[in-house]
This record gives C-alpha cells, structure tokens and sequence, in this order.
C-alpha cells in the first residue's frame, strides 16, 4: 500500500484544524454559540481524520528520521517533543470540553476551553512545522 501521500495529508489536517480553532474562537468572541458549535465539531472530525491517516501511515512506513544537522537538530526534537507529550494530553481535553459544550454545562466547558485552544492550536501549528521541518527542509528518505 502506497502511503506516500500521507504526510502531506496529515499537514494539510493539521493547518485546516488550527484554522478551524482560530474561526471557532472567532465565531464565539462574537457570541455566535450555534456557529462556534458547528465549526468545533467539524475541527474534531479534522483532528480524527488527522489521527487515523497519522496512524495509517507510522503503522506502514515505521519511524522517518530526521535529516537536519547543527543547530537545527536540537530545534526540530524541542519542538516534536512538546508536541508529541502535549498532542497526549490533548486528547482527553479535547474530548472533556467537547462533551461539556454538547451538554450545555458552558461554565465548565469555557473553563476547560481556556486550556484546551491554545493547546490544541500549539499541536496543530507545530505539526504542520514538523512535516515542513521533515520533508521539505531537511528531506527524510
């Protein structure tokens, strides 16, 4: 099976996901909870996605190692560190604030919200940083 395509699809889900995030906050500063609700859930459908093609692909090919030297090198694995323990943790917020918000309990939802955008948007923006890093700017394989 050719998964070759993958990485890119696997950036392009990650920046349509911080998009998302950065218009369902948008949509919310503005108090447009019917709107905010769509685009959020459309972001988690995004992030799945992510997930099971991410998957798809490291189950296939294994792990791609980084071509990078010098100064480069500390940069790239400071940032796939956070990343990959914050793109952990993420997980289980995103699904505590998704249910809060679906449920209607907007007082603990907003207070569980606060932490999980701009950590959810770190994981997203830096994934996109760490294919670039990856496959374009220090080819791998």
């Amino acid at each position: 099976m050719d998964v070759s395509f993958l990485p890119a699809v696997n950036a392009t889900l990650n920046g349509t996901s911080a998009v998302l995030l950065l218009t369902g906050r948008a949509l919310i500063a503005q108090k447009r909870v019917a709107a905010h609700r769509k685009v959020m859930i459309a972001t988690v459908i995004t992030s799945t996605l992510f997930l099971v093609c991410y998957l798809v692909y490291h189950s296939q090919v294994g792990s791609v190692r980084f071509q990078g030297q010098g100064w480069v090198r500390p940069l790239y694995f400071g940032i796939l560190l956070t990343h990959t323990v914050l793109a952990v943790v993420i997980v289980p917020m995103v699904l505590m604030t998704l249910a809060r918000g679906l449920r209607g309990n907007f007082e603990r939802h907003r207070a569980i919200a606060r932490w999980t955008f701009p950590l959810w948007l770190y994981v997203s923006v830096t994934g996109v940083v760490i294919y670039v890093m990856l496959y374009h700017l220090y080819r791998a394989g």
